[in-house]
């Protein structure tokens, strides 16, 4: 992995995630092109419909914080964490659905470039260790849902690792 990336992934992670609450933990949630650029230069109509979405959210349940990069979007959120894995609050669901969808409507408007966009949720466990798991990849003219999500996440997402032989 990247030194410098993960330093300021590090720093970024830990700036979100200061005040710690129990049972949860601050992740990131990228989405992210292949390659290329989603970034409010070259995706324009798309950002101006999240920026809506983002105006016209009403009260939540999660905080988060909305972060843009050259790559693609960012949101900086706590996760309940259960034996079963993280637990992606309804108004995430419907937000990632949001952004997927702009950036399906914004290519149909003339944003470039149009490559899938990857879902991928990294942070740290409360024991330092380091994820990352891609959730899902939706090609553009992808129809998202929030149903679609919701069971990717479920399906894919990151998983505690069980206490090894000794150490519980």
């Amino acid at each position: 992995m990247n030194t410098a990336w993960q330093n300021e992934f590090q720093t970024r992670m830990g700036q979100f995630g200061a005040s710690k609450l129990k049972g949860f933990i601050p992740v990131s949630i990228k989405l992210r092109v292949e390659s290329g650029c989603f970034h409010r230069e070259h995706s324009p109509e798309a950002y101006r419909l999240i920026d809506q979405y983002l105006t016209g959210m009403g009260k939540l349940d999660v905080s988060f914080k909305f972060e843009e990069h050259e790559s693609g979007p960012e949101i900086l959120a706590y996760l309940a964490v259960t034996t079963a894995g993280l637990v992606l609050a309804k108004s995430l669901v419907e937000l990632l659905t949001a952004i997927v969808k702009a950036r399906s409507e914004g290519i149909k408007r003339g944003d470039r470039p149009s490559q899938p966009v990857e879902v991928i949720v990294r942070g740290y466990w409360e024991d330092s260790n380091y994820f990352e798991e891609r959730i899902i990849r939706l090609p553009p003219e992808n129809a998202a849902t929030t149903k679609l999500l919701e069971d990717a996440f479920i399906r894919q997402g990151p998983k505690p690792e069980k206490p090894k032989r000794g150490s519980e």
